[in-house]
């Protein structure tokens, strides 16, 4: 427990950190301006005009307790596990002007999913989001955090982004300057670069402690990380001394993982983050229309700088190289005044880890 206690405060202190530095960024560029008070006035003024703040909190029912039985001789003894309630507490800031597809919303809550926020170039030529959301969900707790500035000009554009969600189990940073071609038209293209900051993905340390037939030792793992089994008595404690398991099946089902995954993150933690730098090629396409309307985009990552170090992703895929990608598409028909269809999501790879978000339906107006 203080193990794990230690781990949260520490991801805390860095997730701090990182939002400092983000606001921090924001900040010089806002007060860089060397002209009178006057000029500086009027680019706060301009950088902050339509821009929206929010807190909000929200709730509700996670999943139901759960029964864990076993037998101990002749005894049938049983576990509950209990999952508390999930919840939400999100804070931000963002000035990002809504396509003409999106309606507006009274209030922001904290549990929009704008897919369109993932699109390479938005229709305000600087846009910036700074939010984190502390929740927990399914019994487990996460900081999450999502900021970006972007800076769309017709032939080029920059972007500098952080994402951490905990839930895909995903953190990095991403920088990238690219050309675009046909930067006024529904269709463009674009070309550059992309520098990435993240832990070294593709690294396991449970591969160090796998046996030749495949098997991993844990309860020895369990024992080097504090924990006492005494299996006659059929008690576990964990490094505290409490109780943690009361049967064998307790233990490696439920108690063991838990171990195992702290090992892991602890192991992670204690290595610097590693830096990666890609070719990026991409476009965007945008159509409106009140009854059509079709907004996509795409980026591919096919060659990435291999600097030769330790826990370069190359050395855990042979080498090789390989492609990372991400998109979105966002979809609306008006097939008739009663009728309506629409497709929206997006999708990321990156280091051979994948997460994404979608919905669709179809609506029918009775009247």
């Amino acid at each position: 427990m203080v193990n794990g206690v230690k781990l949260w405060l520490t991801s805390l202190k860095q997730d701090v950190i990182i939002m400092i530095r983000l606001l921090v960024i924001l900040l010089v560029i806002l007060t860089s301006c060397v002209a009178p008070k006057d000029c500086c006035s009027q680019v706060l003024k301009k950088t902050f005009k339509f821009s929206t703040f929010y807190i909000a909190a929200n709730g509700g029912t996670s999943l139901s307790d759960k029964d864990v039985y076993s037998v101990n001789g002749s005894m049938l003894d049983y576990d509950t596990l209990i999952t508390p309630y999930d919840y939400s507490l999100t804070m931000g800031i963002r000035k990002i002007q809504r396509f003409q597809y999106e309606g507006s919303t009274p209030f922001k809550d904290g549990t929009e999913t704008s897919f369109s926020d993932a699109a390479n170039v938005g229709r305000s030529p600087f846009e910036y989001l700074f939010e984190v959301d502390y929740k927990r969900q399914e019994g487990v707790e996460y900081f999450d955090q999502h900021h970006f500035l972007r800076y769309v000009k017709p032939k080029w554009f920059t972007k500098v982004e952080y994402i951490k969600d905990g839930f895909a189990d995903i953190e990095y940073y991403e920088a990238t300057q690219r050309f675009r071609l046909n930067g006024k038209k529904k269709l463009s293209f674009n070309f550059g670069g992309v520098t990435r900051l993240a832990e070294p993905y593709g690294y396991n340390p449970l591969e160090e402690r796998t046996m030749a037939t495949g098997d991993i030792h844990y309860t020895q793992l369990a024992i080097q990380e504090g924990y006492s089994v005494d299996v006659y008595n059929n008690e576990y404690k964990d490094p505290n001394g409490n109780v943690v398991a009361t049967s064998s099946d307790v233990w490696s089902q439920v108690v063991v993982p838990t171990i195992l995954e702290n090992y892991v993150d602890k192991k992670r933690n204690e290595l610097n983050n590693q830096w990666q730098n890609s070719i990026v090629i991409g476009f965007d396409f945008y159509h409106y229309t009140k009854s059509f309307w079709l907004h996509s985009w795409g980026n591919l990552m096919p060659y990435h700088y291999n600097d030769g170090g330790r826990f370069s992703y190359h050395n855990f895929n042979d080498g090789e190289q390989w492609y990372d990608y991400s998109g979105g598409l966002i979809f609306g028909s008006k097939i008739t005044k009663h009728l309506g269809l629409f497709i929206e999501g997006k999708y990321n790879k990156y280091w051979n880890r994948e997460w994404y978000d979608f919905k669709c339906g179809i609506n029918y107006v009775i009247f």
